[in-house]
């Protein structure tokens, strides 16, 4: 799925396993508001002589502008690395190895279940980038799974072990 205004930037070996964008199903409350907006406007039409209509373009502009803004952040999964690119004027991209991720969390709250969504949670050992959320992806089950098994093939290509030290208080 070729997408012109988020090219695929991979270096040699590396292969794009998925990508996706946030659903606009998380803002279906804001978009309903923006509907009872213009509801509103429109029903005032007769009792402003028409000069509600004008109240029209602010609905419209808060919708338009709340898509764009989701349409514009994309997750990229590599054979290598975890992308989120966002940002509709200033682009921002942030990385993680997958080498880093230490533990992934599947969140499908029900609203976002009734439409085939969910949210991952990628926590890791990045210094600048501890956790990221991947909100409302569709098929987030087999998304955790394809991250799951290129976390461990990365690892296992880089030669590299997670270890978990616990705080536990000296005996004595």
């Amino acid at each position: 799925m070729s997408d012109p205004l988020h090219p695929p930037t991979t270096v040699a070996g590396e292969t794009e396993i998925w990508r996706g964008h946030t659903s606009q199903w998380v803002h279906a409350w804001y978009y309903l508001f923006c509907l009872i907006l213009a509801a509103a406007a429109i029903i005032g039409i007769p009792f402003t002589n028409g000069f509600s209509a004008i109240g029209l373009v602010v609905p419209l502009i808060m919708w338009v502008v709340r898509w764009w803004l989701t349409r514009s952040t994309m997750y990229e999964l590599t054979t290598q690395r975890l992308r989120i690119h966002s940002g509709v004027l200033n682009r921002r991209l942030e990385e993680i190895e997958l080498y880093r991720v230490k533990d992934y969390v599947m969140d499908q709250p029900l609203f976002l279940r009734m439409f085939g969504r969910g949210n991952l949670t990628v926590v890791s050992s990045d210094a600048s980038t501890r956790q990221i959320v991947l909100r409302a992806i569709p098929n987030v089950a087999g998304v955790r799974e394809q991250l799951r098994s290129a976390v461990q093939a990365e690892r296992d290509r880089k030669r590299v072990r997670e270890i978990d030290i616990d705080d536990i208080p000296p005996a004595g």
